[in-house]
C-alpha cells in the first residue's frame, strides 16, 4: 500500500511512470503532437467544466455524459503526458488537483444534492476542503507534493461513480444510482487516506 501513500514532490528528474502511464506511452500519447504540453490539457479541463454544469443542470444526458468522461480522462491524460514526457511543471502540479475539485465538487453542489443526498456532497466537499487547506498550509512552509496513489484512485472513483448516476438519471435505473453512490463512498475513504498521508 505504500504507493498509495507515497509523500513526495515528484520532478522532471525523480520521475516515476505508473502503470497507467506506460499504458498510454504505447497507446495514446505517441498520437499527441509534440506541441501539445501537459497544461493545455488541465486548462481543457477548466474549460470544459463551465460546459458539464450546463449541460448537466438541463439534464441534458446525450452530451452531458461524454463530456464529463472526457473532462475526467483529461486528469489521466495530462499527469501521464507529464511524466513520460517529462514536462512536470509546478504550476500543473497544483493546477491539475485543483482542476479536479472544481469538477467534482460542482457536480457535488448541484447533481448530488439534488439527486442523491446533500450529505453525500457535503462529505465530498468538506474533504476536498481539507485537502486545499492541507496544500495551502504545506504551500506556505515552501512545500509541495505531488498527487498521490490514493489521491488519483479517489478521482477514478468519484468520476465513475458520477457516470453511474448519471446513466442512473439518464435510464431511470435505481441499480446504477446505487453502484455510483457506493464508489462515491468509497472514495470518501481514499480521500481521507490521502488527507490523512499529506498531513497538515
Amino acid at each position: 500500500m505504500g504507493w498509495l501513500t507515497q509523500k513526495t514532490f515528484m520532478t522532471n528528474e525523480t520521475v516515476q511512470l505508473y502503470f497507467q502511464d506506460r499504458v498510454l506511452a504505447k497507446t495514446l500519447i505517441p498520437l499527441i503532437p509534440n506541441w501539445i504540453k501537459p497544461n493545455h490539457l488541465t486548462v481543457l479541463r477548466f474549460f470544459l467544466i463551465p460546459f458539464v454544469i450546463y449541460y448537466m443542470y438541463f439534464e441534458a444526458w446525450p452530451i452531458a455524459i461524454p463530456l464529463f468522461l472526457f473532462a475526467g480522462f483529461t486528469d489521466v491524460l495530462d499527469g501521464s503526458l507529464a511524466r513520460v514526457r517529462k514536462q512536470i511543471t509546478l504550476w500543473g502540479t497544483i493546477a491539475d488537483p485543483t482542476a479536479d475539485k472544481l469538477l467534482i465538487g460542482s457536480v457535488a453542489c448541484i447533481f448530488i444534492v439534488r439527486e442523491v443526498h446533500h450529505l453525500l456532497a457535503l462529505g465530498i466537499l468538506f474533504v476536498e476542503f481539507l485537502i486545499v487547506l492541507s496544500a495551502y498550509m504545506r504551500k506556505r512552509r515552501g512545500e509541495y507534493v505531488s498527487a498521490n496513489g490514493s489521491g488519483k484512485v479517489k478521482m477514478f472513483l468519484q468520476v465513475v461513480g458520477v457516470t453511474c448516476l448519471f446513466l442512473g438519471k439518464l435510464y431511470a435505473a435505481p441499480w446504477l444510482f446505487a453502484a455510483g453512490t457506493g464508489l462515491l463512498v468509497i472514495s470518501l475513504g481514499f480521500a481521507v487516506m490521502s488527507l490523512v498521508s499529506y498531513g497538515l
